[in-house]
Order: C-alpha cells, then structure tokens, then sequence
C-alpha cells in the first residue's frame, strides 16, 4: 500500500515539472523571438557609431596650481631680462650712432605720445582708446627722457677730456701782423726724437737742422708748437730745444680734440685765419682734423744725413714773401706729395720757361 502511494507521488511530481520546464520553454521561445531582432539591431548600431568616431584624445595630466604659479613667474622674469637687456643694447646703439639732438628729435612724437589728450567731441570709446594709448607710452617716454638727461651730463663732463680748452687757444693777432702767416709744428718725429733703452732709459735728440730751421722762419712766420703730449713733458723739451724763444706758444695735450681713441690738433681753435695756416708733422693727415692746412714732412728716425727741414724751408720762405690768399688752394695743388721736393721740381721748371722766354726775347729784338 505504501509503495503505490510513492509511485502515485512520484508520477505526480514528475508531470507537473514536465509542465514547468514546458510552460518555462515556451516562454523563453517567445521572449526570445520578440526581443532578438531589436538586440541585433542596438548592437550593430552601436557598432557603426564606434567605428565612425575617432578614438577620444587622453585627457591632460591635472597640474597643482603651485607648479602653473612657477611657470608664469619664470616666464614673467626671463621676459624682463629681455626686455631690459634689449633696452639697454638700443640706447648703447643710440649712442654710439646718434648724437643726443639726433635722438632728441627722433623720439619727440613717442614723447609727445604720452601727453596726448583727445578732443572734447570725441567719444567715448576714442578717449578710453587714448587714455590707454597714452597710459601704456608713459613708462616709455619717461625712460626715453632719463636717458636724454643723463646723456647729456654724461657728455657735459666727457667735453672737458674731450674738447680743447678753450674756444680760443692763442691769444688776439696784433694789428701790425694780420698779415702773417702761422706756422704750427709739431713735436715728436717732426723737430726730434726720443728713444729709449735700457742701459740708458728716455733720451731726445734734436733733428739735424732744427736750430737753423727756427731762427730764419722765425722772421717771416709767428711759430706754435702743438703736441699731443702732456705739458709737463712738451715746456721742459721746448726750453732745451728752443734757448733763443723762436716759439712764440706752446700747446700741449690739453689743447687737443680726443677723437676716435686719438688726440687731433684742431687747428679751428687757434683763433686765427684758416687760409693763413700751415700744420707741419711726420704725421699730419692722421693728427689734424684739417689736412687741408697739411704740410707732410718726413719722420725723422734717428738718420744721420736727414735733410728734410733745411730742404722745407725754401717753400715756406716763398710762402711768407708772396702772401697767397689761400694756402689751402697751394697746398691742394701738392696733392699731398713730398712738397720740398716737388717745390724744387716747379721752380727748376719755372726758371726754365724763364730762361727759354729771355731767349726768345732776345731773338726777337735781333
């Protein structure tokens, strides 16, 4: 009896999970016809759009504020090392290209700039426009007026190392010698030289000729020595070289014009006549701002036959005796050859045409 109620049980049991696993499986073909199409098309779809896009960039790494705060801080402090040694390279430029009424001129509008102000019909926005205009020219036009100031102390006290000094170096021509020519000459490898040796230390020697040189043009010319040397160094030397006081004015450094690393002889400042003028050195083109005054001469280097004053004497005597209105226009006509010597050359050629002309006249008068 008790086995047929277990099998009845067991059969029971069986159906009704056939009929679950039935009803589960019809669900599940329902559901799975319904929904498969929609499934496909959401994935194929999906699918399209990915491949369409291009992969998003990477994002950028966070940084803290306190690494930004150093970046700007190097950047804002390179960017005024530039812009103060740009600055400071232009006004080296402005100085040494322009002089301070070149640069005064060139940079009276970027001045004016800082001051500019707009009409009163102006609008609104034109005057903001100028008053930024205007507040962003201020700091550069007040640099720009430092500078000038500055340059020009700066220049005021280099014009007394600079500059002669004095506008007039030699004192007012008498009335009776406005006629007479200056001769001006210099010292070193012109009227002596000086060495040096070690057994022996500075020594000057005079050139040959010098003596006679002074006394006889002393009678037609008023003579100025004008070295570049100190004058502790140029007065004792003309004392020796000079007993009987041929020279009538010593110039010394002082009295040049320093110019391009060198001290010039400014033959402008000897408060006398340009055209009455004549500069002898070994070295004139390169010494005197006026070479057109130039009279060359040979250096003198310790030679023993040196003849080159005696033989310059001729031509400076013709000068003082015929008075020429212009000693530039002769000297021009050297072309800056050896004058003594050419000089010679002429008055041979002159004495020629001379005697070739009496000739002529006498066969005439035949």
């Amino acid at each position: 009896m008790s086995s047929i109620v277990l099998r009845s049980r067991t059969i029971s049991n069986n159906c009704s999970s056939k009929s679950i696993f039935r009803r589960g499986l019809c669900s599940g073909v329902v559901s799975s016809s319904s929904s498969s199409n929609p499934s496909k098309e959401t994935l194929i779809s999906s699918q399209s759009i990915l491949s369409d896009q291009s992969p998003p960039p990477p994002t950028a790494p966070e940084t803290s504020p306190e690494v930004s705060g150093r970046k700007s801080w190097t950047f804002l402090k390179y960017g005024l090392i530039a812009a103060v040694t740009g600055t400071t390279g232009y006004a080296g430029y402005l100085s040494y290209k322009c002089s301070c009424e070149e640069v005064d001129h060139k940079t009276k509008a970027l001045r004016a700039a800082a001051s500019y102000t707009p009409s009163e019909d102006a609008s609104a926005i034109d005057k903001y426009r100028c008053l930024l205009y205007s507040a962003s020219m201020a700091v550069p036009a007040k640099a720009l007026e430092s500078y000038l100031d500055l340059r020009r102390l700066v220049e005021e006290h280099l014009l007394e190392y600079t500059e002669p000094t004095s506008d007039k170096l030699l004192p007012d021509l008498h009335p009776l010698e406005q006629h007479v020519f200056t001769l001006v000459l210099d010292l070193n490898e012109t009227l002596l030289y000086t060495d040096w040796k070690r057994e022996r230390g500075w020594r000057t020697f005079k050139r040959p000729g010098v003596d006679a040189f002074l006394e006889h043009l002393a009678k037609f010319y008023e003579i100025v020595v004008y070295s570049d040397q100190m004058n502790m160094y140029v007065d004792p030397v003309c004392e020796r070289l000079d007993a009987n006081h041929y020279i009538r004015y010593r110039l010394s450094r002082g009295d040049t014009k320093y110019q391009d690393g060198k001290h010039h002889r400014d033959l402008s400042k000897l408060n006398r006549d340009p055209a009455k003028i004549l500069y002898v050195s070994a070295h004139a083109f390169d010494s005197s701002l006026q070479p057109e005054n130039c009279v060359p001469i040979k250096p003198y280097k310790l030679d023993t036959d040196d003849t080159a004053l005696l033989d310059l004497i001729p031509f400076l005597e013709y000068i003082a005796r015929n008075s020429p209105a212009d000693i530039r226009q002769v000297l021009q006509s050297y072309e800056r050859k050896d004058i003594a010597k050419e000089f010679l050359e002429r008055s041979k050629e002159y004495q020629r045409r001379k005697q070739e002309q009496k000739q002529q006249g006498r066969l005439w008068r035949r």
